[in-house]
């Protein structure tokens, strides 16, 4: 296994053990995990700055509200307030749930589900300030829930699955597990969706640039094929920084704007 591949592994393994830990690790957790690598000090620090920027608290947890906007705090507080009448379970409750729920009992998996949906809510804080609102990451950790409460009871002896657990007890790791890989999934899609509008904005403002530059030249709107001929733009990309921008480039002819390639 190369070095990259092996960082990336310990990188991954340390922010999962923080969010697991409330948003916080250790420097020993984090110099255990990177162990392989034999990391210099000041490598080392440079790890314990990225996971600080990423809001990941080194030896004391980072309080997550502080992270929230004024719009968000006052949806979580709206959330907190809708799910206020259900039930407060206890462990042992909720591994009777998780049993009774393995073995087919519909009405134990509908109270597994609302014993965990303000651990959605505690969770989706600790992914708080990395681009994607509460209420999206509150959203996708209640359809992960439910997506597992219900593979936990097809798995059951009623299901006739293969077992996601050893023994109920491990129920609400697994759940939790799976609300974690839901939100971090939606924020790695956010991160990648971003850079796909940075590309192509990019490209929509460097045809527009040009656009303008020869149309100040010719002192009128110019044709794609102009724009072409001047620049050695090639017509797909013109077009295509067109269709992108919605024809809202304005140095360029409207009615030329779609012309065949």
């Amino acid at each position: 296994m190369n070095q990259e591949i092996i960082f990336a592994k310990a990188l991954e393994d340390v922010r999962r053990l923080a969010k697991e830990q409330g948003n916080c690790i250790s420097e020993e957790q984090v110099r255990d995990r990177f162990s392989q690598l034999a990391f210099s000090r000041e490598q080392l620090e440079m790890v314990l700055d990225y996971l600080k920027k990423h809001n990941i608290g080194i030896g004391e947890p980072i309080e997550a509200e502080e992270l929230l906007t004024d719009e968000e705090r006052n949806y979580l507080q709206d959330y907190l307030d809708e799910i206020a009448l259900l039930p407060v379970y206890t462990d042992g409750q909720r591994e009777a749930c998780a049993m009774a729920a393995m073995a087919g009992d519909a009405a134990a998996r509908q109270r597994l589900t609302e014993s965990c949906l303000k651990d959605v809510a505690d969770i989706a804080k600790l992914y708080a300030g990395q681009g994607v609102a509460l209420e999206d990451l509150i959203g996708e950790g209640n359809v992960a829930l439910a997506t597992a409460v219900e593979m936990l009871a097809r798995s059951g002896k009623a299901g006739g699955g293969e077992p996601l657990l050893g023994k109920p007890s491990e129920a609400q790791g697994l759940l939790a597990r799976r609300i974690m890989d839901a939100m971090e999934e939606c924020i790695r899609e956010h991160a990648a969706n971003e850079k796909t509008d940075r590309k192509i904005a990019h490209k929509v403002n460097h045809v527009a640039d040009k656009a303008r530059e020869l149309a100040e030249e010719l002192h009128r709107k110019v044709t794609p094929e102009e724009l072409k001929e001047e620049t050695g733009l090639s017509l797909k990309a013109i077009q295509d920084a067109m269709r992108m921008s919605g024809y809202q480039i304005e140095d360029l002819d409207a009615a030329e704007q779609d012309s065949p390639a």
